[in-house]
Formats: structure tokens, C-alpha cells, sequence
């Protein structure tokens, strides 16, 4: 007898096979088998950064604009931390999978993330097909909000002090204003923002939604504490009225019925729904 995991991959495949096109709407979990930290919870954050658990500092405090305006060198040992672990860690090989299922389907892919790690693009995906919703770690903008640039970080190289999760170098500032430089990235308690990058980022995703008909639509690692990368993947399946496939480790949700659940890790997941079987 087939164990729901199976049955749930068979139904899964089945519409994979049948879809014009491919959604991938990917959370923070699409990282983890890349190596990539887990924040969930205080306990996981402060493994990460151990430094931060002497000052009893949280995500939501590290991850606030105010941190910036207060205390640039702390902000930016955290953020100049994750930007090298970004650049230095390679994508998993679900990545590479997933983008040759896109590239088999007439109407192509399109990537939905929540995630500001660039590691879509890293793997290969087009960036002209990818919705950073929160915005990306890889460009940098004004803190002060002097002006609507946002530019590429790729001349920052921090330098950190890990014991104390400080930047030892130069901070990066505004070319117009010398004010502080933040990531071009969406915190919390964030009215300074400048989300003109993800707008065109999204305004090229509804143009191709209007060109797709019959999309399989793949969500993979996405939370209920910021539930964003998850309602945006129920509201597209409800409004072309079929199944999503969702890859989480959690238990499933009773109230789903439109969702097909894939209870694994992602790489073992996508790895199901992308190899035959001999």
C-alpha cells in the first residue's frame, strides 16, 4: 500500500504534468537544506548569532530600522554577516530542479519569495522572473530616505567582529546625503522602505499571470508567522481554481482542501517531484 507520501507525490506529478507553467512561492524553510540559519524563534536566532544573546537582542529588534539609525555598526554586523554567508553559500540542488521544470513548460516560471538571499537568481533563474516581496539584501538604499536610489551592494565587503556581531569597517553610506546605507530590504516597523524595486518586480509578475492559464503552483517552506509567501500561493490557486502542492516539514492543516501537503525536507521533496521512478 502506497503511504500518503506517496499518494500525495503521485497527485502532485499529475498536475505538474498537465500545468502550462510553474509558480514557485518559496519561505524562509526553502534555504535551510542550503545551510542557511533558522530564525524561528529566539532559541534559533540566537544560536545563529550568539553574540546578540549576551545583549538579549532579538530578530525584531535587529531587523528594525531603528537599529540602523541608533547603532549602525550592530545592524550592519548582522546584516553584513548575512550578506557574506549569502554570497559565500551555494544554493541547494533543489534550486537547479526546479528550474529545469520551469523551463519545460510552455509558459515558462515565475518565483515568488519572501526570502531577501538572491539565491534564485544564484542558482540561474531569470532575474525577470523572480518577486522579491521583501525586497533583497544584495542592493542598498538610503536611511534617511534622501532620495529613491537603490543600488547595488556588490562593493561592500564587511568586515566582522563575530564576538560582538559589529562592523569593523567603514559603514556604507548615502552618495547624496552621507547618511547611514541600509539593505534595500522590508523590517519591521518599516516606513522608510523603498519598495520601487520589488514593484517592478511585481508588476512583471501580474503580466505574466495574465498570460498562464493552467499553472502547478509549488510553496515550499513558507511560515504562518508571516504568512505573506503563503497567502499569496492559496490566493492564486483559488483564483484559477486548482490544487497547490505544498512542501513543509510541519503536519498539514485539516482546513486545507485545496492543497496538496508534502510532509519532507525540501531537497527530498523536490527530488519526488522531479525524478521518474525506475
Amino acid at each position: 500500500m502506497a503511504s500518503i507520501l506517496e499518494t500525495s507525490v503521485d497527485k502532485s506529478k499529475h498536475i505538474i504534468s498537465e500545468a502550462d507553467s510553474l509558480i514557485i512561492a518559496a519561505g524562509a524553510g526553502m534555504g535551510v537544506d542550503s545551510g542557511l540559519p533558522d530564525f524561528r524563534g529566539k532559541d534559533g536566532f540566537w544560536q545563529a548569532y550568539p553574540a546578540l544573546r549576551k545583549s538579549n537582542l532579538d530578530f525584531y529588534q535587529m531587523a528594525n530600522p531603528t537599529t540602523f539609525e541608533q547603532r549602525p555598526d550592530l545592524a550592519w554586523g548582522f546584516y553584513g554577516h548575512r550578506l557574506q554567508m549569502y554570497r559565500n553559500i551555494n544554493p541547494h540542488a533543489g534550486f537547479k530542479k526546479l528550474l529545469n521544470l520551469g523551463r519545460q513548460k510552455p509558459n515558462g516560471y515565475f518565483v515568488f519569495t519572501s526570502n531577501v538571499d538572491g539565491h534564485f537568481q544564484k542558482a540561474g533563474f531569470n532575474e525577470e522572473n523572480v518577486y522579491e516581496c521583501h525586497g533583497s539584501i544584495h542592493y542598498l538604499q538610503c536611511s534617511n530616505q534622501c532620495n529613491r536610489q537603490i543600488w547595488p551592494a556588490n562593493s561592500f565587503l564587511p568586515e566582522i567582529d563575530i564576538d560582538r556581531c559589529q562592523l569593523i569597517n567603514q559603514i556604507p553610506t548615502c552618495n547624496q546625503c552621507n547618511s547611514t546605507a541600509r539593505p534595500n530590504i522590508l523590517l519591521f516597523s518599516d516606513y522608510g522602505w523603498l519598495s520601487n524595486r520589488s514593484d517592478s518586480q511585481q508588476r512583471r509578475l501580474e503580466n505574466w499571470l495574465n498570460q498562464t492559464s493552467k499553472p502547478a503552483i509549488i510553496e515550499i517552506g513558507a511560515g504562518t508567522a508571516v504568512p505573506t509567501v503563503r497567502r499569496f500561493s492559496e490566493t492564486i490557486a483559488n483564483h484559477f481554481n486548482t490544487k497547490m502542492i505544498r512542501i513543509n516539514k510541519e503536519s498539514a492543516s485539516l482546513n486545507a482542501t485545496n492543497v496538496i501537503h508534502l510532509q519532507a525536507s525540501t531537497i527530498d521533496a523536490i527530488h519526488l517531484l522531479t525524478n521518474c521512478r525506475h
